[in-house]
This record gives structure tokens, C-alpha cells and sequence, in this order.
């Protein structure tokens, strides 16, 4: 289970500390090596991932400590990064 963290079920094991990085989307079906040039520029750097997706778009997340290493490396790459707020009230 991913949640926020102020939603984690009382006495689930969790593993906090990461942040969420969206893919714009929507993202057709058809669209080939998305997730693999995302995840090859990551890894590269050196940073792990845990990729979810939806049937709009995909998310990766990477550990708090790792997030500028990601935003900087995916800019190196020409991936075009914004900082949003959370959409958890």
C-alpha cells in the first residue's frame, strides 16, 4: 500500500521518506520506453526508484535524500521538472 504518511494504518510496518515525482501526462498506451528512459537516467545517477502507474500517467518516487541528485539528473537529460504541492489536504 503507498499513502501519506498521515494516512498509514495503525500498526503497519511503513518505510517513510520519499518523495513523489509525476509524469505529465496522460500518457496513450502506445507510448514505448517511457519508464525505461526515466528510470535508465536515474539509475545512472545512482538513484533507486519505486515506479507506480495509473491509467492516466506514472509516478516515481525516490527517497527524500535523493531528490535533488533526480531533479538535477532528469535536467541534465532535457526532462523539464516543476515543483508542485501535494494534492493531500
Amino acid at each position: 500500500m503507498v499513502c501519506h504518511a498521515s494516512d498509514e494504518p495503525a500498526g503497519a510496518v511503513v518505510e517513510p521518506g520519499w518523495r513523489c515525482l509525476e509524469v505529465a501526462g496522460p500518457l496513450d498506451f502506445g507510448m514505448v520506453g517511457v519508464m525505461a528512459a526515466i528510470t535508465g537516467c536515474l539509475a545512472r545517477a545512482a538513484v533507486s526508484v519505486f515506479v507506480l502507474s495509473t491509467y492516466d500517467t506514472d509516478y516515481v518516487l525516490v527517497r527524500e535524500q535523493d531528490l535533488k541528485t533526480a531533479v538535477s539528473s532528469l535536467a541534465q537529460d532535457g526532462y523539464h521538472v516543476s515543483e508542485s504541492r501535494s494534492h493531500h489536504d
